[in-house]
């Protein structure tokens, strides 16, 4: 079992004890990863980089930890392998956007 695999299962646990599994069908788990990303976006709202970090790096860390953990139900409720889809991503990516030499 990877690291990945790990976390994904640590996260399906915790689903699970609180019975959660129900609302946690495709559709909603796709709006709730949109509205942890857009939470993560107000951290940023009206600041530059910096200080927005300064700011807030607490509230980015947990922010990017809830999109991660939508991410990553949504992967496991579709049976996607997670590490196969993002090397296929790589992939698609070094095709669309080859690096100059």
């Amino acid at each position: 079992m990877t690291q990945i695999d790990e976390i994904i299962q640590s996260i399906n646990d915790f689903r699970e004890e609180r019975n959660w599994g129900e609302a946690h069908n495709p559709k909603d788990l796709a709006i709730s990863l949109s509205i942890e990303a857009s939470e993560l976006l107000e951290d940023f709202q009206w600041k530059s980089s910096e200080q927005a970090i300064e700011q807030n790096i607490e509230n980015i860390k947990d922010e990017i930890a809830d999109v991660m953990i939508y991410a990553l139900t949504l992967s496991s409720v579709l049976e996607l392998d997670v590490e196969e889809i993002i090397r296929e991503k790589i992939k698609k990516n070094g095709i669309k956007y080859p690096a100059k030499k």
